[in-house]
């Protein structure tokens, strides 16, 4: 479990700030008292957990783009940074067909000027550049994906990030050859974690099922539904970011072990159908709320995606420690909350400090009904 007193004081550079995952993050990291900067793009989305939860000021919150290499370096030289997060990329498949370009260009040379960057930075000494479960070469087979396993894709969006996996493999064995030796450009440790799709409060990202139901819910619309056999391994935001900020600590103390690929997924009983997902999220909400699926052409997704933790299970000591039903409870919980006009970032760290307390605690535990 994350160590609260390690980041207290910690210089930290997270790009994709802006974002869902990134505002959680940044929230977590502030609340332990890390002194933050920000590289990211305008919020993506109106409303945004960002501005609801005021992030900007509370950190250095840099606008900037990552395609922009004077961007990125700049905002390096800043921060001086001791632990970089890099999360800024286009995070969604639909949009990659219709921006396949702009796609490859965050998500893959993006990548590229973060770590040129993170390598003339002499104050660093981890970086964790996250990507997604979709980066394997996808054969729809029913066991999941070693981090061993072929990067490849589909989709532009599932391909770049395979390409960033790449990337960030070929920069780690060429240009950080030597973790450890601290204080010198270059000598940071370097890693990259993928992770599944993520829910919570605070999304509200176009075609994506949770925030899709959110928004029909909290509009009093029937949800609409796109592909309701499709499985996908859900999870909380928090279970990733919590093994990217665990990764971060090992990679601090010991480099030379951890400087790797990782996957961050959740149990094996949390890769359900999307049409279970919406029918408890349904239940969830109650008030007569419904769903229906939505006919008409849709571009490809992988009907079935997993991963394998087993390694971060076993040398991080990481594992997921909320059930899928938990997960759907908390996300429902935020959204009520904000629906009702309570205050977003006291609703986001109550939840981070909920999470923060259950260490020790797995996911079997804490989720009493059997999804």
């Amino acid at each position: 479990m994350t160590n609260p007193a390690f980041w207290n004081g910690k210089r930290v550079l997270v790009t994709g700030h802006t974002g869902f995952k990134g505002s959680w993050l940044s929230l977590w990291l502030l609340s332990m008292g890390a002194e933050v900067t920000g590289l990211a793009l305008d919020p993506p989305t109106e409303p945004s957990l960002f501005a609801l939860a005021g992030l900007e000021r509370r950190m250095d919150s840099r606008i900037g783009d990552i395609r922009d290499p004077a961007a990125v370096d700049a905002a390096v030289r800043a921060a001086e940074p001791e632990i970089l997060i890099h999360m800024a990329a286009q995070p969604l498949v639909r949009l990659s067909y219709d921006e396949p370009v702009e796609t490859v260009a965050t998500n893959v040379m993006g990548t590229v000027h973060v770590l040129e960057a993170a390598r003339r930075c002499a104050s660093l000494r981890a970086c964790v550049v996250v990507t997604t479960d979709k980066c394997y070469e996808n054969r729809e087979w029913p066991w999941p994906y070693r981090e061993t396993e072929p990067m490849g894709g589909y989709d532009p969006y599932s391909a770049s990030k395979g390409c960033a996996e790449l990337v960030t493999s070929a920069w780690r064995r060429s240009f950080f050859g030597k973790p450890g030796a601290f204080g010198k450009p270059g000598s940071a440790a370097i890693a990259s974690a993928r992770a599944g799709n993520v829910i919570g409060g605070g999304d509200w990202a176009l075609d994506r099922l949770v925030p899709d139901c959110m928004r029909a819910l909290m509009a009093g619309r029937t949800i609409p539904v796109r592909n309701p056999h499709a499985i996908r391994p859900w999870q909380h935001v928090l279970e990733p970011l919590g093994g990217y900020l665990l990764l971060a600590e090992k990679l601090w103390d010991d480099p030379a072990d951890h400087a790797d690929a990782w996957n961050f997924g959740p149990s094996d009983s949390d890769a359900r159908p999307v049409s279970w997902i919406a029918s408890h999220v349904v239940e969830r909400w109650g008030d007569g709320a419904a769903w229906e699926l939505i006919g008409g052409d849709h571009p490809h997704e992988a009907t079935y995606l997993r991963v394998d933790s087993s390694k971060a299970r076993m040398q991080l000591g990481w594992e997921p420690r909320l059930g899928l039903a938990d997960c759907l409870d908390w996300t429902v919980e935020w959204f009520r909350r904000y629906h009702a006009g309570e205050n977003i970032e006291r609703v986001t760290l109550d939840q981070i400090e909920r999470y923060q307390g259950m260490a020790g605690r797995t996911s079997v535990q804490m989720d009493g009904r059997t999804p």
